[in-house]
């Protein structure tokens, strides 16, 4: 899971500068007054290869009463809540009584800490952090946000200093990653359960009973699996207190952690436009998706056949995806849905020689051949993988640019058939080779200019015998 930076500090010091910073983005506002940030803020970052999440938050003074409390109360929550501390302080104006309660605080949350000195331009970096050697939290760290001095540095020393943000080691040996996600109280925790065989998660008949991401690692058959418990996703108008903001970025992340994600849906309410969201999220994160119906137990068969024809017009797009239709409270169909996790596990991680692809790109070809483009044929020379999780194809040729959509569906289409791909979505990349003989002039030999005189010579004569003739 992505590691979670919490950027908090005393009103003032640059907090939303910073976070807009580490996200390059505008999201957060600034100004020069305390207060501007009320709610927290979550963003996306990447130092290198490496992303993270950053949290902008409230002031806290120490002294809040009123709406600057709640603004304080996230931002302690913040802190429990996140995986690294960026203590910012204010290096133009010293220590503040503010600062030592935060150190305080943060000293007993026992969270990885780092001092960030702020504000630092025109300064000596030396002169500037001498005094909050005090704070007690190792040498601190200078930077001037505003002007994007230090702050990459300070990204990379605490990814770098972050225990388990290596993924590949935290997860080589837990398997395939489900998360189970969906929309509030539509069975997931209950779904969870059953696929356990055992009462592991809370389950209540009202919604947002879970609000945090739950990993439970275990064994079928020989097979390890995590399967990762999620919160309900929300419309985001409806979403209003701070917690469940919280839970539904925790959503996210588990989401791009997993392997295979199970999208679970109310059948007796149908396919909705929440549904579709979290659905086309799934999809842009490249994950393979297998979809459950819940609660298809009771619903006449007027109920199921509105149900499947709302399938086959609103998720056209996941036609690649195995659909189930199941009783989570009652066991029905459950069972079925392992089969569906492993198949598209398998094919989203699945490896294929280049040979075999390359061989596969000219039996396509040569069956429907690309089109003309300003009377030059478009050719597709060789192709290779690309990637896993989901499966990349990156096809070399020329003139690759002017494919039409058409033709870049049929490629896709025919690769997914031929390689039988199912469970996960397949991406295409196309590039264009360089020609090495482009802006290089051809130097004739002496022979070859005589023979072009020649010719040239020629086409004269034959040009004026045909005005002879003509007259």
């Amino acid at each position: 899971m992505l590691p979670v930076i919490a950027l908090v500090g005393r009103p003032n010091v640059g907090k939303s500068t910073l976070f807009n910073r580490l996200t390059k983005t505008r999201d957060a506002l600034v100004a020069d007054m305390p207060g501007v940030t009320r709610d927290r803020k979550y963003g996306e970052g990447k130092a290198g290869d490496k992303a993270y999440i950053v949290v902008d938050t409230g002031g806290i003074t120490g002294d809040e009463h009123g709406l600057d409390y709640e603004m304080a109360r996230q931002s302690l929550q913040a802190i429990e809540e996140a995986d690294a501390v960026f203590f910012i302080v204010d290096g133009r104006a010293g220590i503040h009584p503010a600062d030592e309660l935060i150190a305080n605080y943060l000293r007993k949350a026992e969270k990885k800490v780092f001092l960030v000195v702020n504000k630092t331009d025109g300064l000596d970096p030396d002169v500037a952090i001498s005094d909050f050697f005090a704070v007690g939290f190792g040498h601190p760290l200078a930077i001037a946000a505003a002007h994007n001095r230090g702050v990459t540095s300070l990204v990379e020393h605490t990814l770098a200093d972050c225990e388990d943000l290596d993924e590949e080691a935290r997860h080589k040996d837990s398997g395939v990653r489900i998360a189970i996600v969906g929309r509030p109280n539509v069975g997931k925790s209950t779904l969870v359960n059953r696929l356990l065989g055992e009462d592991r998660v809370v389950v209540f008949d009202e919604s947002g009973t879970t609000r945090d991401s739950v990993y439970i690692p275990y064994e079928r058959d020989g097979q390890k699996y995590t399967l990762i418990d999620t919160a309900g996703v929300r419309r985001r108008k409806n979403v209003t207190q701070a917690v469940e903001k919280f839970s539904i970025i925790k959503t996210l992340q588990a989401i791009k952690d997993a392997n295979v994600v199970v999208v679970v849906v109310d059948a007796r309410q149908g396919i909705t436009d929440q549904d579709l969201h979290m659905m086309t999220f799934v999809l842009d994160t490249g994950r393979a998706v297998v979809i459950a119906l819940n609660k298809w137990d009771g619903m006449s068969e007027d109920q199921k056949k509105e149900v499947k024809e709302q399938i086959q017009r609103r998720l056209e797009f996941l036609d690649f995806a195995r659909f189930h239709f199941i009783s989570a409270l009652h066991g029905s169909g459950v069972g079925e849905m392992y089969a569906s996790v492993d198949e598209a596990y398998e094919c989203a991680m699945a490896k294929w020689p280049t040979p075999r692809l390359t061989r596969l790109l000219e039996d396509i070809t040569a069956d429907h051949q690309p089109p003309l483009v300003a009377g030059r044929r478009i050719k597709l020379r060789y192709a290779h993988q690309g990637g896993s999780n989901p499966p990349i194809i990156v096809i070399h040729g020329n003139q690759t640019n002017q494919l039409p959509i058409s033709y870049k569906r049929y490629l896709q289409n025919k690769f997914i058939k031929v390689l039988k791909i199912r469970g996960t979505p397949m991406r295409f990349e196309f590039k264009t080779n360089d020609n090495p003989f482009a802006n290089k002039r051809n130097i004739l030999t002496p022979r070859q200019i005589a023979k072009k005189e020649r010719q040239q010579k020629h086409n004269r004569v034959m040009k004026k015998s045909k005005k002879a003739r003509g007259k």
